[in-house]
């Protein structure tokens, strides 16, 4: 294996980025703190090449990275990352930019036969036989100096990461399914999944689907709230009110800081800061609705839409055990409900999916392929 280089200088670090810049393809890592804050604390930056292996010190170098993230940022390089939106979200954060193009090998993972959302270790034991230490999960990476010992176990979350990659790519292409993944990878590149929009702050809130359209319009309000407030203190959303404390404020409307006293959910410390403002939001909601179709809550599916769930999941499986795959890897119980309401969403409707057995499922849906069993095995027709 390479030396791994630890660098958390601007020579170093402009010495790094000369050897780089036309390196085939980039394995990233990132390390970051975010247990007390809004925003994702950038603790340490790992990158592999064929060649080198280096873990670099974003405290150290603040304000110093852009070299780095010129290539970082380079069309012509492949950024080669394992459950990659996290480590998106910081880059985009910093720069405003999405590097481009991705190659998550969590999401190659299913189409070589892995389960869904496959864990990095995982893959390292399945792929190349090699456990990797646990010793340093609960690192504070914020914290300085690093020992060797945590810049070892960071930079393994590369050194490993370009070796599968190789091993993927090529599999992948021995098996006619390099191409099938250019559109999942595509989708990682949009900017509206790092981009965090304040009045959609409800909609990740679990438990809405109870309300009726006047609290969720109450809902929406002290969700919006609760985030701004978040930023700009820049603290965990939780630690100003949890979850379960907008849910009851939305359900039962507090006018004043005595009735929000009753909720079980609210503590002392809210009451005193932050009462009398989720109380004007909630009076200030109080006639407002959302309609029908913005309500997040899924019609009940029919006898008969069960049923057919039910036909395609066979296809599903006969699909999944042609081509090596998990069943689940190709399509979920609830994917397939996605598509028998048509839902515009649905992950049947894209990617190597839909080339697989999507674009299937719906001329059967349609009318113009049908199932039948012939010699007891389940055929199209």
């Amino acid at each position: 294996m390479p030396t791994i280089e630890f660098i958390d200088s601007v020579s170093a670090l402009n010495d790094f980025c000369q050897h780089i810049f036309d390196a085939p393809w980039l394995a990233i890592d990132t390390e970051f703190m975010r247990e007390k804050t809004y925003y994702p604390k950038f603790c340490l930056l790992q990158i592999a090449t064929p060649e080198q292996v280096a873990c670099i010190d974003p405290i150290a170098l603040e304000g110093e990275l852009a070299p780095l993230f010129e290539i970082i940022n380079n069309p012509n390089i492949i950024k080669v990352l394992h459950a990659s939106r996290q480590d998106i979200e910081i880059f985009y954060q910093l720069t405003g930019k999405i590097p481009s193009p991705i190659y998550d090998t969590q999401v190659a993972a299913p189409l070589l036969g892995h389960q869904e959302n496959a864990g990095y270790a995982m893959l390292v034991s399945g792929m190349l036989n090699i456990n990797l230490s646990k010793v340093q999960t609960r690192t504070d990476w914020a914290k300085r100096p690093l020992s060797k010992e945590q810049i070892d176990y960071a930079a393994d979350d590369v050194v490993y990461l370009g070796k599968i990659y190789q091993i993927m790519h090529a599999k992948l292409v021995a098996l006619g399914r390099d191409k099938w993944l250019e559109d999942d990878f595509k989708q990682l590149t949009r900017p509206e999944l790092y981009a965090i929009e304040d009045d959609k702050a409800w909609l990740r809130i679990k438990g809405k689907n109870k309300l009726t359209g006047k609290q969720l319009a109450i809902l929406k309000a002290l969700a919006e709230w609760r985030e701004k407030l978040a930023k700009q203190s820049d603290l965990p959303k939780n630690w100003i009110v949890r979850d379960d404390a907008l849910l009851d404020m939305a359900r039962l409307q507090p006018k004043n800081n005595h009735e929000l006293s009753q909720l079980r959910s609210i503590s002392d410390g809210f009451l005193r800061r932050n009462g009398k403002a989720a109380c004007d939001i909630v009076k200030q909601s109080q006639d407002l609705s959302l309609s029908l179709d913005d309500k997040p809550n899924k019609a009940k599916k029919t006898l008969h839409q069960e049923a057919i769930v039910d036909v395609l999941m066979g296809w599903v499986r006969m699909r999944a055990d042609e081509n090596a795959l998990n069943p689940v890897s190709l399509a979920t119980r609830k994917d397939l409900e996605a598509l028998v309401v048509n839902e515009a969403d649905c992950v049947l409707k894209t990617g190597w999916r839909y080339g697989m057995i999507g674009r299937e499922l719906e001329q059967i849906l349609q009318g113009s392929l049908k199932l039948s069993v012939d010699n007891n095995t389940l055929v199209l027709q």
